[in-house]
């Protein structure tokens, strides 16, 4: 497989570079922590190691250190197509290298032949679930049944060597993540349809296709093309955010890929992270009913400035860690605007952009808008309609970024994790014997 020979290859430098830091320089410091850090969510601090990607509090997102708009202009596109194939961005952030165009569709080819791999019971157990579950419960639960076919969990068991396990963790993540399209249009056909059948995958198609053609998105083609950049841009975010370290922690226990990400979907469904565009979403909603249609500039001030007051936060609003207009937010903008400009959705965003950063501004550090503002609405344009359903779409995109980042783990043999703790005694005796 393409993947493993190219992290067979870097592997022995990487882990070279990786000892030589530890043995000289193991005792530099990184960061100057403080009781207002540790209280705050230790936002801003840098703690972990991740060469898929980083957020930069400026720039925004890169991935393999290049700006999303050169991952997009760089990676190789089915003929026709102005967005590129989902299987060369995966090779990308498993081995730092943009693929040639026959390197992508070998992953695809691959994912083809893994899809048509799933056990009839991850279906039965679905099929069996309270209707009104909630999407990402099922998907997370689908997750977890996999683990009966983990090979990571079986060459443990047989106590391979350890440093080899990275090899049977690229062999699960690869099941993973082929499989994922077609568990979550059953998903989607469960909740939202009539007509329940099992999803074929079609190999002729490639993997954005085939999940807009399972979902039964009417205008397959262009939902395609929406599904290839919109998993770019959500395929990763540093390992700092709470599905990406969920997924760390679990993994250095050396729990399989499937616990890890099972673990990593339950803290993505959380409103603060993966549910963001979902609450986004129903909020544009309600201001639609709420006018009757798009309000005025003045209207809209007025509703705004009233929520702000009344100490209601503003969905896809303020961001963690970027101090600046997520950057994948204005393309997805872009993208509404260039595609569907007169969609309703899109109007309104582009008029509470305008509104909100100015009534934000003297309220909040951190006005600008993140992607999850606008990312609701190009779904909504092409008929998924569901909301509910946003998060599950999301945790298929970051599945790439977070099974490559477990691998890595396992072929650096990253240590578990295990920080100290303190309590609140304490810190108020630090404090005090520092003059604080």
């Amino acid at each position: 497989m393409i993947i493993h020979d190219e992290i067979a290859r870097q592997l022995p430098d990487t882990r070279r570079r990786v000892l030589e830091l530890m043995n000289k320089s193991g005792d530099c410091h990184i960061a100057n922590i403080t009781i207002n850090h540790l209280l705050g969510g230790i936002k801003n601090i840098d703690l972990l190691v991740s060469d898929i990607s980083y957020a930069d509090v400026e720039k925004g997102l890169c991935l393999r250190g290049y700006s999303i708009p050169e991952v997009l202009n760089r990676l190789p596109k089915p003929k026709g197509i102005n967005m590129p194939y989902i299987g060369g961005l995966y090779y990308l952030l498993m081995t730092g290298n943009f693929p040639t165009k026959s390197q992508a569709q070998v992953i695809e080819k691959d994912w083809s032949l893994r899809a048509s791999q799933i056990p009839d019971y991850i279906f039965k157990m679905l099929s069996i679930m309270p209707r009104d579950t909630h999407p990402m419960t099922l998907l997370s639960q689908a997750v977890l049944a996999l683990q009966n076919t983990s090979s990571f969990e079986r060459t443990y068991r047989l106590e391979i060597n350890k440093k080899s396990s990275w090899e049977s963790a690229l062999d699960d993540s690869l099941d993973l993540t082929a499989k994922l399209p077609v568990i979550a249009a059953y998903i989607y056909q469960l909740k939202y349809s009539n007509n329940v059948e099992i999803p074929q995958y079609n190999s002729q198609l490639d993997y954005a296709h085939n999940l807009a053609r399972m979902m039964n998105v009417s205008d397959e083609e262009a939902y395609a093309n929406l599904t290839r950049f919109y998993f770019t841009l959500h395929s990763d975010h540093g390992s700092g955010n709470v599905s990406a370290h969920t997924m760390h922690l679990v993994g250095s226990v050396l729990s399989s890929p499937f616990y890890a990400f099972s673990a990593s979907l339950n803290a993505l469904a959380g409103p603060l992270h993966g549910l963001a565009s979902q609450e986004s979403l129903n909020w544009l909603l309600k201001i639609l009913k709420n006018f009757g249609g798009i309000p005025t500039a003045s209207e809209l001030s007025k509703y705004v400035s009233q929520e702000i007051n009344s100490g209601k936060i503003i969905p896809g609003y303020s961001h963690a860690l970027l101090k600046v207009i997520d950057p994948r937010f204005v393309m997805l903008l872009n993208y509404a605007n260039d595609h569907f400009p007169q969609d309703e959705l899109v109007r309104l965003s582009n008029l509470i952009f305008t509104i909100i950063t100015s009534e934000l501004a003297s309220k909040t550090s951190n006005p600008n808008p993140n992607l999850d503002a606008v990312s609701g609405v190009l779904q909504y344009h092409y008929g998924v309609t569901q909301s509910d359903f946003y998060p599950v779409i999301f945790g298929l995109s970051r599945s790439l970024g977070l099974t490559a980042n477990y691998v890595w783990s396992r072929a650096l043999n990253f240590p578990i994790e295990r920080p100290n703790s303190l309590t609140i005694q304490m810190l108020e005796d630090i404090a005090k014997k520092n003059n604080f």
